[in-house]
């Protein structure tokens, strides 16, 4: 795991929770905006409303025990009027619907406020994740990712529900409680409660954070079972392959042992945190009642005051039992909206300047030029080293090499997934740094070697490079890319899902898909990584054929191992070791006796002796590249 992936993910960085603990208080700050939004006046209403509901709400609750300790003195001395211990039960059980019905218009007109901010801070997070740089994607871990997203969507609902309807409004019950006890008797019953309460309080707390390290150990080893098992299923073919069923349920196995481990830790722990409440609740309930009998057997209070203690102790009791768990669970929330939030504070590095320029993805072709181009993926290991070339526009340049002299480097590197290290590249004359990157990538439409689909349907994937396209567009890129005689075959059609990651389609037939999609894209710039590599000869020379029609009006990059399928470039660029070893068309090349030269005369004596299909043949073209350019 690299450094980024450690920074990028909480759990694998060092005293993680150290860092978590201290950015607890800014993680709460930083909720504020979206709980008081800018221009949602209606949102601000129901804020402002629901705060209003909770005070109503504690109020009476902390008064219903003062109407049910008159009530209990006037039945003591059953005299006078009937209609006045039945005005009390009125008043009790008004007092307790109004307590009730202030807290459920509470957590209703707050419902929306917490629901509301949870949907803008997941997406606010999944928009900056599709914005980070393909750098940070390459070191991700799939599974902890989304993982840290959901449980910090779930974490922000937990805190904003804990705080309105737990945390706060049980603080100010306990302010109002040891008031009244203050008011109605003296200041000892009040001393007492305010003790109790803060030794409980402390108690809860203080083991509460000693019990949090379980909670952390469960969530890591959550998170490591389900980025194995998601791993494991999103390669499912390999795993087969090479008969590694029990290896994976191992390493799964593993995690799930730990994660075990800690959760039976983690309930140990609680009950032992439930007696110990228990047990301060019980001595200071126990102590206030000697008070309040002694009071009583020396008529300094009413039967009625004795009852009211009690009750406002039993009371306190239930938020107070609850404090534990909401506490744990409060943090926990925090530790999980941290650790999104983390991800929120990731740098873009490739980000768009303030005055960044318009392009058109559509229109005339682009041209596309390199200028002295260096780069390189980490420091001490540089891929590229001075290439420059020019692509007129309408143009084909075909890129060829071995693995690791900077083939697909250059098209990330026109596409803008990472920035140059030297040099700079141009298209219509202007640094591809100086445009806003959507319009960048709207220019261009890519047919990559590894084509990954989405888990849905033939339709919504060719779509994709251009949603909202009619039915009828979508059908006509399919024929384009000779695909649609396939998808027509098919009981269901384009509605046919084709799995994860396309796994029920073969190889060629989700490249196909692939190249359909960027011709309904129709971008400016084609770039052509490997586009025919998983298709049989046949299909290839069909393919070939409708993508130089695709390209006639195009600027088009072509990376390709098998030669045959760039001899009608304008221009080949054989690169070696991050450098540009020749440069010409097929003829010239071939008229030169160099490395493009050898390397065609072995291709073709292979593929005469053994031809071979789907894909094969850019293996031993490699291996044969590879001899080729020594």
């Amino acid at each position: 795991m690299t450094r980024s992936a450690a920074r990028a993910n909480p759990h694998l960085a060092p005293n993680a929770s150290a860092k978590t603990a201290r950015g607890s208080f800014k993680t709460v700050l930083s909720l504020f905006p979206y709980l008081w939004p800018q221009g949602e006046m209606g949102l601000r209403v129901k804020l402002v409303l629901a705060s209003i509901a909770m005070l109503l709400a504690k109020m009476g609750t902390v008064y219903v025990p003062v109407v049910y300790g008159h009530l209990v003195d006037r039945l003591n001395h059953a005299t006078g009027p009937l209609f006045l211990p039945l005005a009390l039960i009125g008043g009790y059980v008004a007092v307790r619907v109004a307590a009730a019905a202030f807290g459920e218009m509470r957590d209703a007109l707050f419902a929306g406020v917490q629901m509301r901010a949870s949907r803008v801070v997941a997406r606010k997070t999944f928009e900056h994740l599709h914005a980070l740089s393909m750098r940070f994607h390459m070191d991700r871990q799939t599974g902890g990712l989304s993982n840290i997203i959901l449980r910090g969507t779930l974490g922000i609902q937990s805190v904003l529900r804990l705080a309105a309807f737990n945390l706060v409004p049980t603080l100010i019950e306990l302010l109002l409680t040891t008031f009244m006890l203050w008011y109605l008797f003296n200041a000892w019953y009040a001393l007492i409660a305010f003790f109790a309460i803060g030794c409980y309080i402390a108690f809860t707390f203080s083991f509460t954070a000693w019990r949090t390290k379980f909670r952390r150990t469960m969530n890591e080893s959550d998170n490591e079972a389900q980025t194995k098992a998601i791993d494991s299923l999103l390669n499912f073919e390999t795993v087969k392959y090479f008969g590694n069923e029990a290896h994976e349920s191992k390493r799964f196995d593993e995690s799930l042992a730990r994660f075990e481990k800690a959760s039976v830790q983690s309930q140990v722990s609680l009950n032992a945190l439930n007696i110990g409440q228990a047990v301060i609740i019980s001595l200071a309930l126990g102590a206030m009642m000697l008070m309040a009998a002694n009071g009583v057997v020396h008529q300094r209070m009413t039967v009625g005051s004795f009852v009211l203690v009690n009750t406002y102790l039993l009371q306190l009791y239930v938020p107070l039992n609850f404090l534990g768990f909401t506490y744990l669970t409060l943090n926990q929330g925090l530790v999980d909206m941290e650790q999104m939030f983390s991800l929120m504070r990731v740098n873009q590095e490739v980000q768009d300047k303030p005055e960044a320029l318009p392009l058109a993805s559509h229109g005339a072709p682009a041209e596309i030029r390199f200028e002295d181009v260096r780069f390189a993926y980490n420091p001490d290991r540089q891929i590229l080293k001075g290439v420059s070339f020019t692509a007129m526009p309408g143009k084909k340049i075909a890129i060829v090499g071995p693995t690791g002299s900077g083939k697909s480097t250059i098209s990330r590197l026109v596409f803008r997934f990472y920035d140059v290290t030297g040099g700079q590249v141009l298209i219509d004359g202007h640094d591809v740094r100086d445009y806003r990157q959507q319009d960048l990538r709207a220019a261009i439409g890519v047919v990559p070697q590894d084509t990954v689909l989405f888990n849905d349907s033939i339709f919504y994937n060719i779509a994709y490079g251009r949603p909202g396209a009619a039915k009828e567009e979508v059908e006509e890129a399919a024929r384009l890319a000779q695909v649609h005689d396939f998808i027509a075959s098919l009981p269901q059609g384009y509605n046919t899902k084709v799995g994860e990651r396309g796994l029920k389609l073969s190889g060629g037939e989700k490249q196909r898909v692939a190249i359909a999609r960027t011709i309904l894209k129709n971008p400016r710039i084609l770039i052509l990584d490997e586009a025919t590599s998983a298709l049989d000869t046949a299909t290839e020379q069909g393919i070939s054929a409708a993508l130089r029609s695709v390209a006639q009006h195009r600027t088009t990059l072509v990376i390709a191992h098998r030669l045959s399928t760039v001899t009608d470039s304008d221009e080949i660029l054989v690169l070696r070791e991050g450098e540009v070893a020749e440069r010409g068309t097929h003829t010239s090349l071939l008229a030169a006796d160099g490395v493009y030269a050898t390397m065609w005369a072995a291709q073709a004596v292979i593929e005469h002796e053994a031809p071979l299909a789907d894909g094969a043949n850019a293996t031993v073209q490699e291996k044969t590249f590879q001899e080729a350019v020594k």
